[in-house]
Protein backbone atom coordinates (compact mmCIF):
# COMPACT_ATOMS: atom_id res chain seq x y z
CA UNK A 1 0.00 0.00 0.00
CA UNK A 2 1.53 3.06 -1.20
CA UNK A 3 1.15 6.86 2.08
CA UNK A 4 0.42 9.97 1.12
CA UNK A 5 0.85 11.42 4.56
CA UNK A 6 -0.12 15.56 4.63
CA UNK A 7 -0.18 17.61 7.80
CA UNK A 8 -2.42 19.50 6.20
CA UNK A 9 -5.44 18.99 3.60
CA UNK A 10 -3.69 17.98 0.36
CA UNK A 11 -0.43 19.78 0.56
CA UNK A 12 1.98 22.00 -1.28
CA UNK A 13 2.31 19.80 -3.97
CA UNK A 14 -0.79 17.89 -5.03
CA UNK A 15 0.17 16.35 -8.21
CA UNK A 16 2.52 13.72 -6.16
CA UNK A 17 -0.91 12.27 -5.02
CA UNK A 18 -2.68 11.72 -8.11
CA UNK A 19 0.96 10.53 -9.43
CA UNK A 20 0.70 7.49 -6.90
CA UNK A 21 -2.43 6.83 -8.59
CA UNK A 22 -2.52 4.02 -11.17
CA UNK A 23 -5.51 3.34 -13.28
CA UNK A 24 -8.48 3.43 -11.21
CA UNK A 25 -9.32 7.38 -10.24
CA UNK A 26 -11.76 6.74 -8.36
CA UNK A 27 -11.09 8.24 -4.25
CA UNK A 28 -13.09 7.60 -1.01
CA UNK A 29 -13.25 10.64 0.82
CA UNK A 30 -13.54 9.62 4.30
CA UNK A 31 -15.07 12.18 6.43
CA UNK A 32 -15.71 10.82 9.87
CA UNK A 33 -13.50 12.23 11.82
CA UNK A 34 -15.84 15.54 11.43
CA UNK A 35 -18.81 13.80 12.83
CA UNK A 36 -18.00 15.02 16.44
CA UNK A 37 -18.81 18.89 15.16
CA UNK A 38 -21.99 20.16 15.08
CA UNK A 39 -21.58 23.12 12.25
CA UNK A 40 -23.20 21.34 9.36
CA UNK A 41 -22.44 23.88 6.91
CA UNK A 42 -18.92 24.19 8.32
CA UNK A 43 -18.93 20.90 7.81
CA UNK A 44 -20.10 20.58 4.08
CA UNK A 45 -17.60 23.69 3.09
CA UNK A 46 -14.70 21.29 4.25
CA UNK A 47 -16.20 18.43 1.91
CA UNK A 48 -16.67 20.56 -0.80
CA UNK A 49 -13.33 22.19 -0.46
CA UNK A 50 -11.54 18.41 -0.49
CA UNK A 51 -13.90 17.30 -3.61
CA UNK A 52 -12.60 20.42 -5.55
CA UNK A 53 -9.06 19.82 -4.81
CA UNK A 54 -9.06 16.00 -5.35
CA UNK A 55 -11.13 17.18 -8.89
CA UNK A 56 -8.22 19.56 -9.78
CA UNK A 57 -5.25 17.20 -9.86
CA UNK A 58 -7.77 14.72 -12.30
CA UNK A 59 -9.39 12.19 -9.72
CA UNK A 60 -12.58 11.12 -9.44
CA UNK A 61 -14.03 12.29 -5.90
CA UNK A 62 -16.63 10.00 -3.73
CA UNK A 63 -18.08 10.72 -0.47
CA UNK A 64 -17.51 7.40 1.50
CA UNK A 65 -19.44 7.57 5.16
CA UNK A 66 -18.12 4.94 7.29
CA UNK A 67 -21.59 5.17 9.28
CA UNK A 68 -23.08 2.99 6.71
CA UNK A 69 -21.50 0.27 7.31
CA UNK A 70 -21.32 -0.06 11.84
CA UNK A 71 -21.53 -3.80 12.10
CA UNK A 72 -21.39 -4.16 7.98
CA UNK A 73 -17.62 -5.23 7.03
CA UNK A 74 -18.45 -7.23 4.40
CA UNK A 75 -20.64 -4.64 2.88
CA UNK A 76 -17.68 -1.91 3.59
CA UNK A 77 -15.26 -4.62 1.64
CA UNK A 78 -17.39 -4.54 -1.48
CA UNK A 79 -17.75 -0.87 -1.36
CA UNK A 80 -14.28 -0.37 -0.93
CA UNK A 81 -12.88 -2.16 -3.84
CA UNK A 82 -14.72 0.14 -6.01
CA UNK A 83 -11.77 2.95 -5.42
CA UNK A 84 -7.95 2.85 -6.06
CA UNK A 85 -7.42 5.28 -3.22
CA UNK A 86 -8.84 6.96 -0.06
CA UNK A 87 -8.62 10.68 0.79
CA UNK A 88 -9.17 10.42 4.91
CA UNK A 89 -10.22 14.21 6.13
CA UNK A 90 -8.78 15.83 10.10
CA UNK A 91 -10.77 15.99 13.16
CA UNK A 92 -10.81 14.40 16.01
CA UNK A 93 -8.58 11.09 15.63
CA UNK A 94 -10.35 9.70 18.57
CA UNK A 95 -13.76 9.54 16.89
CA UNK A 96 -12.29 8.46 13.59
CA UNK A 97 -10.92 5.12 15.19
CA UNK A 98 -14.32 4.36 16.30
CA UNK A 99 -15.91 4.57 12.61
CA UNK A 100 -12.51 2.73 11.70
CA UNK A 101 -13.45 -0.40 13.88
CA UNK A 102 -17.40 0.07 13.58
CA UNK A 103 -17.19 -0.66 10.07
CA UNK A 104 -13.99 -2.97 9.95
CA UNK A 105 -12.32 -0.86 7.69
CA UNK A 106 -9.23 -1.19 10.38
CA UNK A 107 -9.02 -4.95 9.55
CA UNK A 108 -9.16 -4.41 5.63
CA UNK A 109 -6.81 -1.48 6.01
CA UNK A 110 -4.12 -4.18 7.90
CA UNK A 111 -4.77 -6.82 4.70
CA UNK A 112 -3.91 -4.26 2.44
CA UNK A 113 -0.51 -3.87 3.30
CA UNK A 114 0.98 -6.11 0.45
CA UNK A 115 -1.47 -4.41 -1.89
CA UNK A 116 0.96 -1.94 -3.96
CA UNK A 117 -2.09 -0.83 -6.16
CA UNK A 118 -3.72 1.02 -3.29
CA UNK A 119 -3.29 4.59 -2.46
CA UNK A 120 -4.06 5.86 1.58
CA UNK A 121 -3.60 9.40 1.72
CA UNK A 122 -5.01 11.87 4.39
CA UNK A 123 -4.26 14.60 6.90
CA UNK A 124 -4.07 15.57 10.45
CA UNK A 125 -6.05 12.71 12.18
CA UNK A 126 -6.48 10.71 8.88
CA UNK A 127 -2.79 9.97 9.46
CA UNK A 128 -2.00 10.26 12.86
CA UNK A 129 -4.73 7.04 12.81
CA UNK A 130 -2.21 5.08 11.55
CA UNK A 131 0.03 4.76 14.39
CA UNK A 132 1.04 1.89 16.74
CA UNK A 133 -0.92 3.94 19.30
CA UNK A 134 -3.01 7.11 20.00
CA UNK A 135 -1.47 8.24 23.43
CA UNK A 136 -0.47 11.32 23.80
CA UNK A 137 -3.02 12.50 21.21
CA UNK A 138 -5.50 13.56 23.92
CA UNK A 139 -3.46 17.12 24.34
CA UNK A 140 -4.91 18.02 20.93
CA UNK A 141 -7.65 15.66 20.53
CA UNK A 142 -10.97 15.27 22.91
CA UNK A 143 -11.13 11.42 23.49
CA UNK A 144 -14.44 11.59 25.06
CA UNK A 145 -15.95 13.40 22.30
CA UNK A 146 -18.16 11.70 19.98
CA UNK A 147 -20.43 11.46 17.13
CA UNK A 148 -24.08 10.58 17.04
CA UNK A 149 -24.09 6.71 16.33
CA UNK A 150 -21.16 5.94 18.23
CA UNK A 151 -20.32 3.47 20.69
CA UNK A 152 -18.38 6.07 23.64
CA UNK A 153 -15.56 3.82 24.23
CA UNK A 154 -12.14 4.93 23.51
CA UNK A 155 -9.95 3.10 21.74
CA UNK A 156 -6.33 4.01 22.31
CA UNK A 157 -4.65 1.36 19.85
CA UNK A 158 -3.78 2.82 16.54
CA UNK A 159 -3.99 1.24 13.12
CA UNK A 160 -0.28 0.54 13.39
CA UNK A 161 0.62 0.76 9.52
CA UNK A 162 3.09 3.14 10.21
CA UNK A 163 5.84 2.73 12.73
CA UNK A 164 6.28 5.99 14.30
CA UNK A 165 3.58 8.47 15.62
CA UNK A 166 2.59 11.10 13.50
CA UNK A 167 2.27 15.14 14.30
CA UNK A 168 0.72 17.32 12.70
CA UNK A 169 0.79 21.17 12.23
CA UNK A 170 4.30 21.29 13.96
CA UNK A 171 5.39 25.04 14.16
CA UNK A 172 2.85 26.31 11.98
CA UNK A 173 1.61 29.77 12.51
CA UNK A 174 -1.72 30.62 12.13
CA UNK A 175 -2.93 26.83 12.62
CA UNK A 176 -4.81 26.71 16.00
CA UNK A 177 -3.46 23.23 17.50
CA UNK A 178 0.22 24.21 16.95
CA UNK A 179 0.93 24.84 20.70
CA UNK A 180 -0.84 21.58 21.74
CA UNK A 181 0.97 19.53 19.06
CA UNK A 182 4.23 20.75 20.95
CA UNK A 183 2.51 19.16 23.55
CA UNK A 184 2.58 15.76 21.80
CA UNK A 185 6.12 16.32 21.32
CA UNK A 186 6.59 16.31 24.56
CA UNK A 187 4.93 13.64 25.54
CA UNK A 188 6.79 11.23 22.74
CA UNK A 189 10.14 12.35 23.73
CA UNK A 190 9.90 11.83 27.64
CA UNK A 191 8.06 8.53 26.52
CA UNK A 192 10.70 7.58 24.54
CA UNK A 193 8.25 7.05 21.58
CA UNK A 194 9.73 7.31 17.88
CA UNK A 195 7.67 10.30 16.47
CA UNK A 196 7.65 12.25 12.76
CA UNK A 197 6.81 16.38 12.95
CA UNK A 198 5.48 17.58 9.64
CA UNK A 199 4.82 21.87 9.17
CA UNK A 200 1.33 22.55 7.44
CA UNK A 201 2.23 22.19 3.04
CA UNK A 202 5.01 19.22 3.72
CA UNK A 203 4.26 15.43 3.11
CA UNK A 204 5.61 11.88 3.62
CA UNK A 205 5.28 9.41 0.80
CA UNK A 206 6.34 5.75 1.81
CA UNK A 207 4.88 2.41 0.77
CA UNK A 208 4.26 -0.57 3.67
Amino acid sequence: MKLYLSSYKIGDNPQLLAGLIANNKKIAIIPNALDVYTDVARREASLEREKNSLIQIGLNPDLLDLRNYFGKPEELKIKINEYGAVWVLGGNTFNLRRAYKESGFDIWLQQQKNNKDFVYGGYSAGVCILSPSLKGLETIDDPILVGNGYPQKTIWEGINIIDFAFVPHFESPGHPETEMVNKAVDYYKKAGIKYKTLHDGEVIIMEV
